[in-house]
């Protein structure tokens, strides 16, 4: 039986080291339901690239993973400022330190532009100890602490609506015992290298949004577990003389039409790296567009890249879908393999339980009509194959991914008729399919 707990913001460092030196990068997480907080349960992290994975559960908030390299010194001293929790703050929130041995410690508090909003020292002896803070009218704040010239510094956020309180620090309780948080223990089974592709899940009672990232310096991720609404700041999208509906499912936005940019050409033809976007319509009818979209071949889609997630074809500040961006959408739908489940991994005509039901419309498919749950209209478009005819149109709709593997086929998934999962598999890049844009994150 999974324990419940109540996370509101987690924060995480990272500990690289890169030229022989040890340094960190703070990766900071919030949850947000359309623009209100968000109190999450825990947080999943799987380094996607190696396969290996870890679990912050609150107030495990801390997590320390190595860079590939040799440290050539390291701070042992054990003196520790913990994140504030919780993180956004409300009137109040929770810091705790650790001091290894007693001494003084001089803690300062600044707002987010650098001014000191007051200072004060302590004597505080060996071991945990508790801190209420107040905040003020600002909205961010930095508290610092020193021990022995070790100083260490938290970044407090504030969403209070009354900030006509007193800012203040006060003095709680004390512990001989430190925190057991992943921080002060061995971290060697969660590494990542240079280019490791991370998927952070966030859990908040039985719904979960995922984030894929490569995180190269300090970022702040904010989950976001609205759904099945027009993206939050973009509800529409004009490109290309047309005008796009847009979709949020969890922590992506999508185009909620498929992609019908370009010029159309025959069937029969093949689309030439020439400046010009060029589309397939189903059976060369210029109508069959207007509903379903244009049929892309791969390379057509990339612009001729083979950088996977580049814009492609899509509008600026979208780019085309990778192979894993699929996997996390077709774990947010699913209502029983959820976002990092291993089954997403494989290929097949039918995987998970109700993803590909979920994401069908609610017309155009017949007898094998989607519930459309989360707002991706999914269109039986059908495709073209590397001969030049068409098919499938009714029964069947498919979707690049901007992954491709051995240089002649490319990922794709489908929807079918006759099957509730969604598909996967690999087709040639001269096949010409549907396409659609996910929004930068």
């Amino acid at each position: 039986m999974k324990t419940k707990f109540t996370l509101l913001f987690a924060f995480v460092i990272v500990t690289f080291m890169t030229m022989g030196q040890r340094s960190a990068i703070e990766l900071t997480f919030t949850a947000v339901n359309n623009t209100a907080y968000v109190h999450m349960d825990s947080i999943k992290i799987m380094n996607r690239t190696q396969g290996s994975e870890t679990i912050l559960v609150f107030p495990d908030t801390i997590l320390s993973v190595l860079w590939v390299g040799i440290p050539e010194s390291e701070d042992i001293s054990g003196f520790k400022v913990y994140q504030n929790y919780p993180n956004p703050a409300g009137e109040q929130t929770t810091i705790n330190l650790y001091i290894p041995e007693r001494d003084r410690v001089n803690l300062m508090v600044t707002d987010l532009p650098g001014r000191t909003i007051f200072s004060r020292v302590m004597d505080l002896s060996s071991g945990l100890h508790t801190l209420l803070f107040t905040p003020g009218k600002e909205a961010g704040y930095f508290l610092s602490a020193a021990w022995r010239g070790s100083r260490q510094s938290i970044k407090i956020l504030h969403y209070g609506k009354d900030r006509h309180q007193q800012c203040s620090l006060e003095y709680v309780c004390h512990t001989s015992t430190p925190l057991e948080l992943k921080t002060l223990n061995d971290s060697g089974d969660f590494i990542i290298n240079p280019g490791d592709e991370l998927l952070y899940i966030g859990y908040a009672d039985t719904l979960q949004s995922g984030i894929l990232d490569v995180p190269e310096v300090s970022e702040t991720y904010s989950f976001q577990f609205a759904t099945n609404i027009p993206c939050l700041g973009t509800p529409i999208v004009e490109y290309e003389g047309r005008v796009y509906n847009t979709i949020q499912i969890f922590n992506q936005c999508w185009l909620k039409e498929n992609l019908n940019a370009g010029t159309r050409i025959n069937g029969i033809e093949e689309q030439q790296n020439n400046g010009t976007i060029e589309k397939y319509c189903y059976d060369n009818v210029e109508s069959n567009c207007d509903t379903y979209g244009g049929l892309y071949q791969w390379n057509e889609m990339m612009q001729f890249s083979t950088q996977q997630g580049t814009q492609g074809i899509c509008p600026p500040d979208w780019h085309l879908p990778t192979d894993e961006e699929w996997k996390v959408l077709e774990g947010a739908v699913d209502s029983q393999y959820g976002i990092g489940n291993l089954l997403w991994d494989n290929d097949g005509y039918s995987r998970g339980f109700d993803a590909g039901l979920n994401l069908k419309s609610t017309w155009y498919w017949g007898s094998g009509n989607g519930t459309d749950l989360f707002g991706f209209m999914g269109l039986p478009g059908g495709g073209r194959n590397s001969y030049g005819d068409f098919g499938t149109m009714g029964s069947i709709g498919a979707w690049w991914s901007s992954t491709v593997n051995f240089g002649i086929i490319a990922s794709y998934r489908s929807l079918h008729i006759a099957y509730s999962g969604v598909g996967r598999s690999d087709y040639n890049i001269q096949y010409g399919i549907s396409v659609r844009c996910v929004r930068d994150y």
